[in-house]
């Protein structure tokens, strides 16, 4: 099967260390493989990683091409609805409710892909890092508090089984 050949090696002396008292020629030992170790196994398993990786790349592609089509205003509302979103799921896994915890990443991604497009449209009108972080100050402080969708869509629901209810 494999065989092992051991030899001796003898590693340069270091000068902070402390000198043993007797003196060897031997001071470690080198292990070698003579056949190959399995590789074909390893590679196979990285080429079906990198077909699934193509395929999560294309949706994002995908989901970056939506994003661009939007309106800087629309993607000003959609990031306030995201973050409100992300403010639910939080209260969620401080209740010790049922949630998915994969949400958070996809929101937060999704909100840093359009927050990136926002950037790249500053760019492009030639808005500097300074004037865009004023610029986003401002954007902050005008934002009206409101329910994020999914707490609105929760409060019909309840209001559509209470009318039910006495109907």
């Amino acid at each position: 099967m494999t065989s092992l050949s051991i030899s001796s090696v003898i590693f340069p002396a270091k000068s902070n260390l402390a000198k043993p008292l007797s003196s060897s020629a031997f001071h470690g030992v080198r292990v070698a493989q003579s056949c190959p170790a399995r590789r074909p196994a390893v590679s196979l398993s990285r080429a079906a990683s990198s077909s699934s990786s193509v395929v999560m790349m294309a949706k994002k592609e995908e989901e970056l091409k939506e994003i661009r089509t939007k309106s800087t205003e629309e993607l000003n509302e959609e990031i306030v609805d995201l973050k409100g979103e992300l403010f639910m799921l939080r209260l969620q896994r401080s209740a010790r409710n049922e949630f998915k915890s994969s949400e958070f990443r996809r929101m937060r991604k999704r909100i840093a892909r359009m927050l990136t497009v926002k950037r790249e449209r500053e760019l492009e009108e030639g808005i500097n890092k300074r004037l865009s972080r004023k610029l986003d100050r401002k954007w902050k402080k005008s934002i009206v508090p409101r329910p994020p969708p999914s707490l609105k869509k929760l409060q019909e629901e309840e209001a559509a089984a209470e009318a039910k209810e006495s109907a």
